[in-house]
């Protein structure tokens, strides 16, 4: 039976994990990005990238974001990207 605490709240401290959620691991690897016109077309030309040879991408987030000068003129936007995706195994 769960304990139930001085508030009157029950509480079930024999739950457990929903089956349906099998544990996971997930690898992150860091892309960087470019593009002429913006650092958003930079980070979505990583992510596409990516998907071309990854499965299972879930999250990328932008951890970095820089240009590439060139005669005092914005010459590229740089977006540097860590992407993650499911890890089945091997290196």
């Amino acid at each position: 039976m769960p304990a139930e605490p001085a508030g009157g709240t029950v509480v079930d401290n024999n739950r457990r994990k929903d089956p349906t959620m099998a544990e996971s691991v997930y690898k992150i690897i860091e892309l960087v990005g470019t593009s002429e016109e913006s650092w958003e077309k930079a980070a979505s030309a990583a992510v596409a990238r990516a998907a071309g040879s990854l499965r299972d991408l879930r999250v990328a987030e932008v951890a970095e974001l820089d240009l590439q000068i060139e005669g005092g003129e914005v010459k590229a936007y740089r977006a540097k990207v860590k992407v993650s995706f499911k890890y089945e195994g091997g290196d």
